[in-house]
């Protein structure tokens, strides 16, 4: 099993972010970590249908988010978090590959692994196990404990997550190495296919260098929700941007 199951985007400042995801896309905030100040940080999780979109902001000087802000310009996609049944066979692949970890840790129900950036390219890559989460619906930690009581029905999922490079086939190549996914190139990109998404690699033309640039998101009502964020003022150019990561909306 191998799902995407959070997106995460950084920003310099949390509440706009995340005042334009609830408005524009109908989310609402299940969690907030107090976790996270350990990182000089503070987030916000949304359920996204049976994933999450969180919002990260630094409160502290010299965090690795605040250099992530500055590298990139500005606010913008920062982590793909998937779920993997174990840890052993993902492990066994990284020191060969020479692929170290940023974060590690083995708790009685969940278990993060946190790649470095410089190894994966692309953003952070984050592979967690949840125990007793083979369900969807089940528990997801970083949602905290009543997720789906905030789960909306205006964003149905993340359907894809896309990587932009300087040369995406080396990075959907780097990828594919570390997840054990083939590539694919049968839509004339490189993609990689996930269990219940998939992974797009791309030219970066926007100025801002490697990174996270965009998700497809599935909704009840695309013109809704084109309205909706219209009336944020978050439609550039004819497509949905916020919190520096465009949107693009799909028919759920």
């Amino acid at each position: 099993m191998l799902r995407l199951r959070q997106i995460a985007f950084v920003a310099r400042e949390l509440d706009p972010v995340v005042d334009d995801l609830t408005g524009a896309l109908g989310l609402q905030v299940a969690f907030r970590d107090p976790g996270v100040a350990s990182f000089g940080l503070h987030n916000a999780v949304m359920p996204a249908g049976q994933q999450f979109i969180e919002v990260v902001a630094p409160v502290e000087e010299n965090t690795a988010a605040g250099r992530y802000l500055e590298r990139r310009h500005g606010d913008g996609g920062y982590m793909v978090i998937m779920q993997c049944d174990d840890h052993p066979a993902l492990k066994s692949r990284l020191g060969p590959l020479g692929v170290r970890a940023a974060l590690e840790h083995d708790g009685a129900e969940y278990s993060i692994l946190q790649l470095h950036p410089r190894d994966t390219g692309g953003s952070f890559l984050e592979i967690d196990v949840q125990h007793g989460g083979e369900s969807l619906d089940g528990p997801w930690e970083p949602a905290g404990p009543n997720w789906q009581a905030a789960r909306t029905d205006t964003t149905l999922g993340i359907v894809a997550a896309e990587l932009q490079a300087d040369d995406p086939v080396k990075l959907s190549e780097r990828w594919s190495a570390i997840l054990d996914r083939r590539v694919d190139e049968s839509d004339g990109m490189p993609t990689i296919r996930l269990d219940n998404a998939t992974l797009r690699f791309v030219d970066a033309t926007d100025g801002r260098g490697e990174g996270l640039g965009a998700i497809d998101v599935a909704v009840r009502d695309v013109n809704a929700v084109v309205a909706a964020a219209t009336a944020r003022g978050v439609v550039r150019n004819g497509e949905v941007t916020i919190g520096g990561v465009r949107i693009n909306l799909v028919d759920g």
